[in-house]
């Protein structure tokens, strides 16, 4: 006898309420970013390199690729289109031959801090119907980011 899963009403699938919403937001951070003439990938990589200088010595690949949660072939290649664009620098890393050290260049750095305060402005919109319960929202999610399990 074939073992029967529950059928959820799609309002009930938190995968795909979760597909949603992502959805949603992506929309609206896309807009904001066409004017600056950035994806959101390339925007999360630069944003992240932003952050991580502040914190780091040295940003590697590896590193960069870690804390946006994005697969190392997709950051290479978005990495090397930003680095074209005179976004980004590679140099040699001065301790690790097998890896670079990123850099955002001034232009990068410009584009960043310009993008940035409007695509949290999306997000302060965009989640302001969750008022008092962002904080929890926030941690909620922390604790998915840090489970991590991937299957595939």
């Amino acid at each position: 006898m074939k073992e029967s899963t529950p059928q959820l009403d799609a309002n009930e699938s938190t995968g795909f309420l979760l597909w949603q919403v992502n959805a949603i937001w992506q929309r609206n951070v896309a807009a904001v970013l066409r004017v600056h003439d950035l994806t959101q990938v390339q925007f999360a990589l630069l944003a992240s390199l932003m952050w991580l200088e502040k914190r780091e010595d040295w940003v590697t690949q590896a590193m960069l690729a870690r804390h946006a949660k994005l697969d190392e072939m997709m950051t290479s290649q978005v990495l090397r289109s930003l680095e074209k664009r005179g976004l980004i620098e590679r140099h040699p890393h001065p301790r690790d031959t097998r890896a670079k050290h990123l850099l955002l260049t001034a232009d990068g750095r410009v584009k960043t801090a310009e993008a940035l305060p409007k695509v949290e402005m999306v997000d302060m919109e965009y989640f302001a119907v969750l008022a008092n319960q962002r904080k929890d929202f926030n941690q909620a999610l922390r604790t998915l980011i840090e489970r991590g399990v991937c299957h595939g």
